[in-house]
């Protein structure tokens, strides 16, 4: 099973500042670029390549506290799975849009496969992290915008080791955002 990454981040690599807030990605480029069919930055088409979201406690608590209606949800009909050991139930508002898992991840990946998912989209820092020292992630997608946080969440820790990213392409925006995109080889 594929899983990949498409992630935001400040220049310095920060995906939210320390209190968890992503207000920055808001505010951050070139407001008035004329970003025509290029404004989701790739986001769309991304998520339509997938079949299954895996996801960390702390991006799936992000989003309940955005509280979005139906309309703006932008996850549609897609199978997301949050990672966490500390609750077992999502909040009020994706109750009946995410299901909890406790487990091993290699465990869950096989779980998915076997069920016939075959593109994993996993988001949230830690979540990320774990995905990586497992060798689990083949694709990074990383936007950064053009902003320096100086502090906040990193999006990458500790490796257990180097790993390697061969990039494939890179993609500047008219708002100043610049999108690279890494094949991952863990050798």
């Amino acid at each position: 099973m594929k899983c990949s990454v498409f992630i935001a981040t400040s220049v310095d690599g920060f995906i939210a500042r320390k209190n968890g807030s992503v207000n920055w990605l808001q505010t951050a480029g070139n407001k008035n670029a004329d970003m025509s069919d290029q404004a989701d930055m790739g986001f769309n088409q991304y998520l339509a390549s997938v079949d299954c979201i895996i996801m960390g406690r702390k991006c799936m608590e992000t989003i309940s506290s955005m509280d979005l209606p139906p309309e703006q949800w932008p996850y549609g009909n897609i199978r997301i799975i949050v990672l966490s050991t500390t609750i077992t139930q999502a909040p009020d508002n994706l109750r009946d849009k995410v299901e909890m898992y406790a487990g091993n991840i290699k465990i869950l990946i096989t779980k998915l496969s076997t069920e016939g998912y075959q593109h994993a989209y996993v988001d949230g820092g830690m979540t990320i992290q774990a995905f990586i020292n497992q060798q689990l992630i083949n694709h990074i997608t990383i936007t950064r915008a053009p902003i320096l946080l100086g502090s906040g969440i990193s999006l990458f820790g500790e490796t257990h080791k180097d790993i390697e990213l061969e990039q494939t392409q890179a993609i500047v925006f008219p708002n100043n955002f610049i999108q690279v995109k890494y094949s991952v080889n863990y050798k």
